[in-house]
């Protein structure tokens, strides 16, 4: 074996889930167009993109559901194309649409997944017994699901999912249609999970969403990774972000508005908008310079865009001007 590959190899083995190159077409229309994923164990990774991106088809890849037509994927250590029977018993998988069986109570939808695992009755009576009480499910174990609320059906889902005790968790869109309350208590399902060393891979619509749980987040346009990185670091890609600097004394407003380049100045509220990143080393150096001039401002706060801005920047049309991708690792 080359020395040269093994740098690439034990990346690839330290990695949840990692990906070169994965493209998928249907038909004529190229879906996925070679992408690369490197996901490390224990994180919360968000893919994100507009309604017909690649996204469902991604997780579908790598899931083992779908075949792709072209790169190479490693999930949980596993090679996808020659050991998909490991990465199944590896993973967990919550789509969009529930798999819950409405017909049957909560506790017979855990056991039939107990069965499908082929775990022992009484080992499956207690993981089952067990899953239903941490998703705060166990006063409602044997009414019939189809009795249980939106976010119910949601936690039985994932609960279902845990049975086998999967490493890897892909979370298709699994707030689809919740309510605030319903997705903010998945939210805190998801950290527990993550807190436990389950790794998990989320689609989302709910850019908060993204902000609010990924360690990192994957813009997917046009079948390719549009940028990759942090929130912070994604959302340092769209202009419009500002250092709001608010003065009491006009002098002081006055003589950094004199000094100062590109301000945008607010007379009447004694208040100047200078353009920045919202980098420590930005701010440090307006901080520094402030302090030279012996100009004090009362107040000092940072304005980044949002994930909206972010996404619909990544997402514009061709006809929109090019957004620079390039963001620290």
């Amino acid at each position: 074996m080359p020395t040269s590959n093994m740098p690439q190899q034990a990346a690839a083995v330290s990695a949840a889930i990692s990906a070169a190159g994965l493209r998928k077409s249907y038909g004529d229309k190229t879906v996925l167009d070679g992408i690369d994923l490197h996901i490390p164990a224990g994180s919360v990774f968000a893919l994100l993109g507009p309604n017909g991106a690649g996204k469902t088809t991604t997780v579908k890849i790598l899931s083992t559901l779908v075949t792709a037509d072209g790169g190479q994927a490693r999930v949980a250590g596993h090679d996808l194309a020659t050991e998909p029977q490991a990465v199944r018993a590896a993973i967990g998988v919550t789509g969009q649409f529930s798999a819950v069986d409405g017909l049957i109570t909560g506790e017979e939808n855990m056991l039939l997944m107990a069965d499908l695992h082929h775990l022992p009755k009484r080992e499956g009576r207690r993981v089952a017994a067990e899953l239903l009480e941490r998703f705060g499910l166990g006063d409602a174990a044997r009414k019939p699901a189809q009795s249980y609320s939106g976010g119910m059906k949601r936690r039985l889902d994932i609960a279902m999912t845990l049975v086998g005790d999967p490493r890897i968790i892909f979370l298709d869109e699994p707030t689809t249609g919740l309510d605030p309350r319903s997705r903010h208590t998945m939210w805190r399902i998801v950290r527990e999970l993550v807190t436990g060393g389950v790794t998990v891979f989320l689609t989302t619509q709910y850019l908060e969403e993204a902000d609010q749980l990924a360690d990192r987040i994957a813009v997917l346009n046009g079948g390719k990774i549009a940028a990759e990185g942090t929130a912070d670091q994604l959302k340092r890609l769209v202009p419009g972000g500002h250092v709001r600097l608010r003065f009491s004394d006009p002098s002081a407003y006055r003589s950094a508005a004199a000094a100062l380049r590109e301000v945008t100045p607010d007379d009447e509220a004694l208040v100047l908008r200078v353009p920045s990143d919202g980098s420590p080393r930005e701010l440090r150096s307006l901080l520094d310079w402030l302090e030279a001039a012996g100009i004090e401002a009362d107040e000092l706060t940072v304005h980044t865009p949002d994930l909206d801005d972010v996404f619909f920047a990544l997402t514009a049309g061709a006809d929109q001007p090019a957004l620079s991708t390039e963001v620290a690792r």
